[in-house]
């Protein structure tokens, strides 16, 4: 079977809502931009709790470094069954970071409390529980309306979808920061060996606070700059929606 491509999906909160919604999250939730991870007022108008950060990086020589090193000697995830701790989807359609981090962060979250029954995202979810990360992988690239939400919410966005040679040069990557509901911050990202504990949040902490971005988002921020590097990014949160 040919390995299937979707288009690149902007990482802005008009894109993932549309997907998020398409899918079957609730309207009581929503994404928003996240302009500033220090400045106290740019974080005061995101709605808290934050349920997850959906966040692209580019693959710096020193990131491609550091996960290198981290993934070297691991085997592919092999986690399986309702006690698991989250649900890892391995990418293997070209070009669907973007959804396989909606997946990872609203699936894996307390989010997942505001899934529409009978939806795409509960379907997913159910079928995904069981299955070994091969099945798993295999049962997204086969799923009709994940696709179709996916390109969908494509042809949204600030610019016109770069074209296949374009995107297969971008060398960036969606990355997933999720607090869970063991109470720990978990890095997930599709083209990775698997899941990654980040360690763990007290109660009263988000995946938005200083304890989060310091073990997860900050720390590559942190790795890029050492290194003197520029560390560029965009993120969005996923919270309650504002009244």
């Amino acid at each position: 079977m040919a390995k299937k491509t979707f288009t690149v999906l902007e990482n802005n909160p008009e894109v993932m809502n549309q997907l998020a919604y398409k899918l079957g999250l609730s309207q009581d939730l929503a994404f928003y931009d996240v302009y500033s991870l220090t400045d106290p007022d740019l974080l005061a108008i995101i709605p808290r709790p934050v349920y997850a950060l959906l966040v692209i990086i580019p693959l710096s020589d020193i990131w491609h470094k550091d996960r290198e090193e981290e993934d070297g000697p691991k085997q592919t995830y092999q986690g399986v069954g309702p006690d698991e701790p989250v649900i890892w989807f391995k990418q293997t359609i070209t070009h669907a970071c973007g959804s396989i981090g909606l997946l990872h962060s609203v699936l894996n979250s307390q989010a997942a409390d505001n899934i529409k029954p009978g939806s795409t995202f509960e379907k997913i979810r159910q079928d995904a529980i069981p299955l070994h990360w091969e099945d798993r992988a295999n049962m997204l690239s086969e799923s009709e309306p994940f696709e179709i939400a996916h390109e969908a919410a494509a042809q949204l966005g600030d610019t016109a979808p770069p074209s296949l040679e374009v995107a297969d040069n971008l060398h960036q990557h969606f990355v997933s920061f999720v607090k869970a509901k063991d109470g720990h911050l978990w890095e997930l990202e599709g083209s990775r060996k698997g899941p990654l504990d980040r360690g763990v949040l007290a109660e009263d902490e988000d995946a938005l606070s200083p304890r989060a971005l310091e073990l997860g988002l900050g720390r590559l921020i942190d790795m890029e700059r050492n290194s003197g590097g520029n560390p560029r990014f965009s993120c969005i949160a996923l919270g309650p929606k504002h009244e």
